[in-house]
């Protein structure tokens, strides 16, 4: 019952994910990030099988901060994205994971943008983009609200209404949600939406 969605507005992007982690009827917490800060200027939100999911994002990670390490300059979002295809298409033949991504990032040259980037290792530039079952209400709301150059104002009130959807219309609807948005200032967390607070283990 995962859901992670993005839009690109101007000159920004923004990546949403829930927070809850989940196996079989069973809730473990809702409070897990599923979007990972691949760098300065880059956000990839991910979704699947929990163990793919963090091995592969933190696997994509160390490379690319591997490869600014040895070249003195960090991968454009581009590149990145291409990057996290090919070692996707290369795992597909061997030992697939099962995680389908969103990757936002943000360069001098080309301004924001957001790649689709699934589990079979399909790539594709988008403006605006969903996984999981909450996908069936984001992209429809997203069809009717989304238009290019948006606000961060009207693009958080979007966000806001594709959470709404969801927790009023998924029959498993995840509680809780984080936003992160990257733009010239650099990737960082935005907000959280949540209805839901993890309870610690009581203390004898």
């Amino acid at each position: 019952m995962e859901c992670v969605f993005g839009l690109v507005g101007d000159g920004f992007a923004v990546v949403v994910a829930d927070t809850s982690a989940v196996h079989s009827i069973l809730v473990h917490k809702s409070n897990e990030d599923k979007i990972m800060i691949l760098d300065s200027h880059k956000l990839l939100g991910a979704s699947g099988e929990s163990g793919d999911r963090v091995q592969f994002t933190e696997y994509i990670q160390k490379n690319v901060h591997l490869y600014q390490f040895r070249n003195g300059i960090p991968l454009t979002t581009a590149a990145a994205a291409n990057f996290t295809r090919g070692e996707l298409a290369t795992a597909l033949r061997k030992n697939p994971y099962f995680v389908n991504i969103l990757l936002a990032g943000y360069d001098k040259e080309t301004g924001p943008s957001l790649y689709y980037i699934d589990y079979i290792a399909t790539l594709h530039k988008i403006d605006k983009g969903a996984f999981g079952y909450g996908s069936y209400f984001c992209l429809a709301l997203m069809d009717r609200h989304y238009h290019r150059g948006m606000s961060v104002e009207e693009a958080i009130d979007l966000v806001d209404k594709c959470i709404m959807e969801i927790r009023s219309r998924l029959v498993v609807a995840p509680p809780n949600f984080v936003i992160k948005i990257v733009d010239k200032d650099g990737a960082r967390e935005f907000a959280w939406r949540e209805s839901i607070k993890d309870v610690g283990a009581p203390t004898a």
